[in-house]
């Protein structure tokens, strides 16, 4: 297992334990402290839970080596994984709203203020686990960990709907028992737009869409370091898992023999590799200087 792979296999550990304790304090919290908005939040901390075990298993099959089917490895399975996660979110906010918008038309108590309580630290908690899978799914390049990192901010925002709900109904009193509901619809909203934020993405790294214009301006610096490189053409990224996979072009002295222009594009290749450990495969494609327009 890669250093990367390890690190996101141990986040999505940190994230699973995150929302099974989350889940069953807003279930409690929510139940005996009347709040539907808690409830709902329950509800989308146990999809959570299920779509973090998806982030997991995708981690441990894209960690396998090539082979003859798979040539290039199997980190295509994080995007994949991806779109599941981003279906648990579509589910998660579907029934909360069904549920909302019953809830608003059936007269019911008010929520019990020590709710607030457990929502501030709910809220603080989840923008800290945000914050911390975000950042190691940025080290690692992991798609389906960034996935799993903003199902952590979704979580903070309807927990922050359902605080300004039940603030309203308790500041405002008997009448306004809905707010807590209204606030639970609200927040499937943010869900919803959030799964699309999350959907985006890997939908372009499926369909191999250029989104790496930094990564390449870092190739083409590290390829003229390379003796013989006069400069550099083409640079097509495409991303699988955690590895980029590269072709590049590279312009030489047209005068070099096969053989010289082989060993370049082999040091090239190397060099790459090793300066810049998230390249996976690297194709290097050898242009004589005289044919450069």
């Amino acid at each position: 297992m890669t250093q990367h792979n390890e690190t996101a296999v141990k986040t999505t550990y940190f994230s699973i334990a995150s929302n099974v304790a989350l889940a069953v304090l807003k279930g409690g919290a929510g139940i005996f402290g009347n709040s539907y908005a808690l409830i709902a939040d329950a509800i989308e901390s146990t999809t959570d839970i299920f779509a973090s075990f998806l982030v997991l298993l995708g981690l441990k099959y894209a960690n396998r080596p090539a082979d003859e089917n798979h040539p290039y490895g199997h980190g295509r399975i994080e995007p994949l994984v991806t779109f599941i996660v981003v279906a648990f979110l579509v589910i998660a906010a579907g029934i909360i709203a069904y549920e909302s918008i019953q809830n608003i038309f059936i007269p019911h108590a008010l929520p019990h203020p020590f709710t607030l309580v457990v929502l501030g630290a709910i809220i603080l908690w989840k923008e800290i686990a945000f914050r911390v899978v975000l950042t190691k799914s940025k080290e690692t390049h992991s798609s389906s960990l960034k996935a799993d990192a903003w199902h952590h901010r979704s979580d903070a925002i309807t927990s922050i709907a359902a605080f300004l709900g039940i603030s309203i109904a308790l500041f405002m009193g008997p009448g306004y028992e809905s707010a807590d509901d209204w606030a639970a619809l609200l927040a499937s909203g943010f869900i919803l737009y959030n799964s699309y934020l999350i959907f985006r993405p890997a939908l372009g790294e499926i369909m191999d869409e250029h989104f790496y214009d930094d990564l390449v301006r870092e190739i083409r610096v590290e390829a003229l370091k390379v003796p013989g490189v006069l400069a550099t053409e083409k640079c097509f990224i495409r991303k699988a898992g955690m590895k980029f996979h590269v072709d590049l072009h590279a312009i030489v002295d047209a005068n070099l023999s096969v053989k010289q222009g082989h060993d370049i594009a082999h040091t090239l290749k190397d060099t790459l590799r090793n300066e810049i450990p998230q390249l996976g495969h690297v194709l290097i494609h050898i242009e004589p200087n005289s044919d450069v327009v």
